[in-house]
């Protein structure tokens, strides 16, 4: 997801789509304990992909302080 995807997102979105991208890397932790995946960057991805929505969530929260 590029970072243009993520800032066009609202607030609410961002948190939905934060705590799916969560469920989604631990499924992937767990089915790579059973069966390695064949692609093992995916978890990177998906890494990155949570920081930078929480890094564009936490401009938006600084935003609505001022």
């Amino acid at each position: 997801m590029k970072i243009k995807e993520v800032r066009e997102m609202s607030e609410k979105d961002l948190r939905e789509r934060i705590e799916t991208e969560k469920a989604s890397l631990d499924q992937m932790h767990m089915n790579n304990g059973v069966s390695p995946l064949e692609n093992s960057s995916q978890f990177s991805k998906v890494r990155k992909d949570i920081a930078r929505m929480f890094t564009v969530l936490g401009e938006i929260e600084k935003q609505n302080k001022k």
